[in-house]
């Protein structure tokens, strides 16, 4: 691992990280606003646009609990998420597939890939970058 794999990412960090790849049906990122209403809604914890925009910027950085497990539930991720680095990795490494499983065209290859432990998915979104690269396709950026 590198430097920057091996540095605990920050709590900003990991919440940015879903903001930008757990999507809306329509394909759609959540904004703040999104969330805190349907947090509010379908989970009836109070928590507001503002405070979600705290903490995906670091400004706020030691959520309770429950506001941290209201916003697992919304992405749909384990609480763990937040906290275990090996839980992050994993869940990083579905989403990833999941991002790519809505491409038709990499359907087969994500279903294929369903069940491959942490290591084996970032070994396969490494393969694919390299030949995004080799096809002279822009770098994919994970979000």
């Amino acid at each position: 691992m590198g430097d920057d794999e091996s540095r605990r990412r920050t709590l900003a960090e990991k919440l940015e990280y879903l903001f930008r790849t757990v999507r809306e049906t329509d394909r759609r990122e959540y904004s703040n606003e999104d969330a805190a209403a349907a947090i509010v809604r379908d989970q009836q914890v109070t928590i507001s646009a503002s405070y979600i925009w705290y903490l995906r910027t670091g400004q706020r950085d030691n959520p309770t609990f429950k506001h941290l497990n209201a916003l697992a539930r919304f992405f749909g991720v384990p609480p763990a998420y937040f906290f275990d680095d090996e839980t992050s990795a994993q869940v990083e490494a579905e989403l990833g597939l999941l991002a790519a499983m809505r491409d038709a065209g990499v359907r087969d290859v994500a279903l294929r890939a369903s069940g491959l432990s942490a290591k084996s998915l970032d070994t396969i979104n490494d393969v694919i970058s390299r030949v995004r690269e080799l096809e002279g396709l822009p770098p994919y950026e994970q979000k």
